[in-house]
């Protein structure tokens, strides 16, 4: 017998739940005295936004890939190269 998947309709968008999760999230660090859970609050609020600004960039037709993006990329291209045995002769 087959197992049968479970599916969902969301009825917001990605966005809409992004933005309401940060607010959340926010609202809740706000409200913490600082330590570790607060700090893992705000974590978890950058990843929010972060994920809602990608999301954007995706959905976006023909846009440039964002230039820090470009500059990590770059970054880590040089770190390789650097790190990297010269051949010998």
């Amino acid at each position: 017998m087959v197992k049968k998947r479970r599916r969902f309709k969301q009825t917001t968008t990605l966005a809409e739940r992004l933005t309401e999760e940060a607010g959340r999230l926010r609202e809740r660090a706000r409200n913490l005295p600082p330590g570790v859970e607060q700090t893992l609050l705000w974590r978890k609020v950058r990843q929010a936004e972060t994920a809602l600004r990608i999301e954007a960039w995706l959905g976006s037709t023909g846009s440039p890939t964002p230039n820090n993006l470009i500059t990590m990329l770059s970054k880590n291209s040089k770190k390789r190269s650097l790190s990297k045995p010269s051949p010998s002769s």
